[in-house]
């Protein structure tokens, strides 16, 4: 018994300095304690890897309370339903000190199972011994959670993880391990995220409800695409709008499967905050998703675009040159709204020309802002 309490002490004792590292204020603490996605830290360093601190989020999901699981193993999660062939490789995993994504039965408190999407990771110190680590879950278990996540990704990519990522990514100093792996937990979220909308929009025989998934797919692969570049960088501090605009183009028209569709680009490197990463990178999916619908991608043309910093402002433009099309008026109410929107967040004008076959559509912020 004595035992018992000695280690569920350390354990507390471990979870309350990490907290005391990370005050209240702390972005991360209180991105940590207030998200939806259930997560837990580890310390390897004491004896059995025992959870020193969980969200709330967690809680919910398991229905252990936070003061049952400081200084337990999460193996209390396995049951009688618990593939034993999973629970060896979680093993092999933390053994050999790496990162692993897994499907597993779990049981929660009240014996009930659920499905967990579950992602594992070590924070390592200066001297590549593992300090804590990281675990998030996602529960998929039932077919109306699916429909949920589905119907709400549009929501949840763009405001709730995207302002996540944005508020961790600005608290932490860009050169820490810590930033690397928070960025790497968002970036599997949104690679969940993906998953669930590709499978619903496979599984649905609604034409109009594939067709607004994959609209939301769209958007969320571009915020994906963003935090895979954050990532990546040796300055997660800052995002260069031109690089990111230039593989999105590409791939956004070569996914058109079309060769008639002719590509140029004016680009120049800007760097803007990580915080403003998410809303440009959507204003430039929206602008060439605008000259896609409007004609390129039925009868082909030409699309022009355009990112450099001229006189003291920071400008984005598309112009592309195609014959015009009927658009769908919900699609384009949307695409035009959501355009809008993140102008505002970034304090940008917008200005369209049209003239003929000729669209250009040009987004202009100072650089201060």
């Amino acid at each position: 018994m004595n035992d018992s309490i000695s280690a569920k002490r350390g354990a507390q004792d471990a979870g309350d300095k990490l907290l005391a590292e990370h005050s209240s204020k702390d972005p991360f603490s209180a991105a940590f304690k207030a998200t939806r996605m259930p997560m837990i830290i580890t310390d390897p360093r004491q004896y059995d890897n025992p959870i020193i601190f969980s969200n709330k989020a967690f809680s919910d999901l398991t229905g252990y309370p936070a003061d049952e699981l400081v200084g337990r193993n999460c193996r209390f999660l396995q049951g009688p339903e618990t593939d034993l062939a999973s629970v060896q490789k979680i093993r092999e995993a933390i053994r050999d000190q790496r990162s692993i994504a897994i499907d597993i039965v779990n049981h929660r408190k009240d014996g009930s199972t659920f499905w967990n999407a579950l992602f594992i990771s070590p924070v390592f110190d200066d001297q590549g011994d593992p300090l804590y680590y990281f675990a998030s879950q996602l529960d998929f278990t039932d077919d109306k959670t699916l429909e949920m996540q589905s119907a709400s990704a549009r929501r949840r990519a763009e405001a709730e993880v995207a302002a996540r990522t944005a508020e961790l990514t600005q608290a932490l100093d860009a050169k820490t391990t810590l930033v690397h792996e928070v960025d790497h937990r968002v970036k599997n979220n949104l690679l969940t995220i993906a998953s669930i909308v590709k499978l619903k929009a496979r599984k649905t025989r609604d034409e109009t409800v594939r067709h607004t998934l994959l609209s939301v797919l769209n958007r969320v692969e571009a915020l994906s695409t963003v935090q895979r570049k954050l990532f990546m960088s040796n300055d997660v501090g800052r995002f260069d709008v031109a690089d990111f605009a230039r593989d999105h183009v590409v791939d956004l028209v070569g996914s058109l499967g079309r060769d008639d569709i002719r590509i140029t680009m004016d680009l120049s490197p800007v760097l803007v905050p990580a915080a403003k990463a998410s809303p440009l990178s959507l204003i430039v999916n929206e602008l060439i998703g605008d000259a896609v619908r409007r004609g390129l991608s039925v009868g082909g043309g030409e699309i022009h675009l355009v990112v450099n910093r001229p006189n003291g402002h920071f400008i984005i433009e598309v112009r592309d040159t195609a014959d015009p099309v009927d658009v769908d008026e919900e699609d384009n109410e949307f695409g035009r709204l959501m355009l809008e929107t993140c102008c505002r967040q970034v304090e940008a004008e917008i200005e369209r020309e049209v003239e003929g076959r000729r669209t250009t559509v040009r987004i202009i912020l100072p650089l201060d802002s």
